[in-house]
């Protein structure tokens, strides 16, 4: 059965829906439950068949900031989708696989209608925090259906033990690989990625759901200070997700048929049209490069192929933003022009961050464009862990020329892959790989290096000595011959 020029069991997304709160007062913010049951109430009403809601046969939520055990579950009974399976994917998952498991099932005959939703009340975290108080939340301990779990740790032990226990550092130390490799200073490479972040500023200013509302100048994002403090050179606060947010997302999905039945408008229709995901994890410290991501690489070029479509015919890009290095990573899959525009939302420093969520309001913002005619096409890349899973998925404001396509390219980026051995407390000489210098309220800056040992090994070295940190702000240290002492930089 077709519908149209559109096969019966086409996955259409045809509701989203966005809840962004900032209350002071923490006492008057919503939980993080409340945001998600808000965004999908609005889902339902955008779709026009709000109906539908109870009819979906799965409801996917990742998550957040929050102990709920199965928000899913909540989520359903709320909505009356009584006979839902509930999906619950932990930190480690990556946030497309939540859409694409919807897409496929739908595709599949599965189900007619599905459901992915997450939120993350960080900012109400916050101001109860400043309040000397703590954020509760309302019990819900029953279990979901289905728990989705990353298949192995997102960091190694040495570098939990270097301190580097936020993900800030270790993009960073990312970062400097490939600012080394390219042959640029650390001036021109700080005013490059400030000018990209200032233009990243202005689009989230014209964005209705973005947490930031004025735009910034590249001096503001660029220079630390008391309100935009150095987090890990060379990542100012600026350049770094917002995560202290309250914000949700919700995307429902349902069959072609299911969309006509219900009388839902041809317009509201979203076609999502690939989707390419690597799994493969392998830690920052034991990556033998540092420069490219494989999987950046192999997620890019597969979801163009299935989507039939070079990078120049893609009308919006939203590219994942939680830290600059990752933005130049799929940059350079897609091998991007440099004066394209990056961001639809205005990045995660601006649009706002929502842990483990940001993705689905990505999404949910490249819909509403689509629908307005600000394009025909969009391709957002995802990521889990640090740059450790990989994602890409395209969109079409109009029907695809073949059936929607999801492909694992895992196998393959593992074998592109190369990987060393990691020791802990390496005294001896190695060769700076990468490197950055980690800054916390009231600590003494550390300066922490990713080293490559004599015997071809990694090893994760550090210095709390000011001269040392200071130096590493100002000279190109990846490339430099250092000498180590029970895993810290001898003099």
């Amino acid at each position: 059965m077709t519908t149209g020029e559109v096969s019966a069991q086409t996955p259409v997304l045809v509701g989203v829906g966005v809840a962004t709160r900032r209350e002071d007062d923490w006492n008057k913010a919503l939980e993080p439950l409340d945001l998600m049951l808000e965004a999908v109430q609005a889902a339902g009403a955008d779709c026009g068949a709000p109906t539908l809601l109870a009819e979906v046969g799965t409801v996917a939520v990742p998550r957040g900031r929050w102990r709920y055990r199965n928000p899913a579950g909540e989520i359903a009974r709320a909505i009356g989708a009584t006979k839902a399976t509930t999906i619950v994917s932990s930190v480690g998952v990556l946030q497309q696989t939540l859409i694409a498991d919807a897409c496929a099932a739908i595709a599949a005959g599965t189900v007619d209608g599905a459901l992915v939703t997450g939120a993350d009340a960080g900012y109400r975290l916050l101001r109860a925090r400043l309040a000397g108080a703590r954020a509760g939340e309302r019990d819900q301990d029953d279990e979901p259906d289905v728990r989705l779990e990353p298949k192995a740790e997102l960091r190694h032990p040495a570098e939990v033990a270097a301190g580097l226990n936020m993900p800030v550092g270790l993009y960073a130390i990312l970062d400097s690989a490939r600012r080394a490799a390219a042959g640029v200073s650390l001036a021109a490479h700080r005013n490059r990625l400030a000018t990209r972040y200032a233009r990243f500023a202005t689009i989230a200013a014209a964005n209705p759901d973005s947490w930031a509302s004025q735009p910034l100048d590249a001096a503001a994002i660029r220079n630390d200070g008391p309100r935009n403090p150095m987090q890990a050179f060379p990542y100012t606060r600026a350049l770094c997700s917002t995560w202290n947010v309250d914000q949700a997302a919700a995307l429902l999905f349902c069959s072609a048929e299911r969309a006509v039945a219900l009388g839902i408008d041809r317009s509201r229709w979203i076609f999502p049209v690939a989707s390419a995901e690597a799994n493969h994890m392998v830690a920052v410290a034991a990556r033998a490069d540092l420069v490219r991501s494989p999987g950046a690489d192999a997620t890019a070029r597969a979801v163009l192929t299935a989507s039939d479509m070079a990078a120049s015919d893609i009308d919006l890009i939203e590219l994942y933003s939680c830290f600059p290095v990752a933005v130049d990573a799929f940059a350079d899959a897609l091998d991007l022009p440099p004066d394209r525009d990056l961001t639809v939302t205005g990045s995660m420093a601006f649009a706002g961050g929502p842990y483990n969520n940001y993705f689905f309001q990505a999404t949910a913002r490249a819909v509403q464009l689509l629908r307005a005619g600000a394009g025909r096409t969009a391709l957002l890349s995802c990521v889990s862990g640090i740059l450790t899973k990989q994602a890409f998925a395209s969109w079409s404001a109009d029907p695809p020329t073949v059936p929607f396509t999801r492909l694992d390219v895992t196998a393959e980026v593992a074998q592109r892959s190369a990987e060393r051995s990691v020791v802990e407390n390496y005294s001896g000489t190695g060769t700076i790989a990468g490197c950055t210098v980690l800054h916390g309220r009231d600590q003494v800056p550390r300066a922490v290096a990713l080293i490559d040992t004599a015997d071809g090994a990694r090893a994760l070295v550090v210095s709390d000595a000011a001269e040392v940190a200071a130096a590493m702000e100002a000279e190109e240290w990846v490339g430099r011959r250092v000498r180590t002492e029970a895993g810290r930089l001898a003099a």
